[in-house]
């Protein structure tokens, strides 16, 4: 019965694939999503603007949108809950190491510059037309 379910499953996946139907029909092509979540306590927005510019803007030449959110993150060291002013930066980018490497230092930059423990992030396969 699993391998049954697994099969459908892998079938439905195989046919709403990103580069075949409706992602296809509309000029799209496979990509990936990525959503990076900064926190933003003890950045000021001139400090933001100056980190989009220097570092976000040359590695995501082709354009990014950010949102402004308000996060909840807890530490795993102490356990306490710490809420947040956050940003929200989403992108979508063709699957390549450039392009991993890219987020990575966006990522790792923001952590170093900032001293932050972390920038959450989250990565969704999707159909993109630009």
């Amino acid at each position: 019965m699993l391998r049954v379910i697994a099969y459908g499953a892998l079938l439905i996946a195989s046919e709403c694939s990103p580069a075949s139907g409706p992602c296809a029909r509309l000029g799209g092509a496979p990509m990936l999503e990525y959503h990076l979540f900064f926190g933003r306590a003890s950045v000021t927005d001139p400090a933001w603007a100056e980190f989009t510019a220097r570092v976000i803007t040359p590695r995501l030449p082709d354009g990014f949108t950010v949102l402004d959110a308000n996060g909840q993150w807890m530490n795993p060291l102490t356990h306490r809950i710490i809420g947040e002013h956050t940003t929200v930066l989403v992108v979508a980018l063709p699957e390549s190491a450039a392009n991993d490497a890219a987020i990575t230092a966006i990522k790792d930059a923001y952590r170093a510059q900032f001293h932050q423990q972390s920038v959450g992030t989250t990565v969704h396969a999707v159909c993109g037309a630009f």
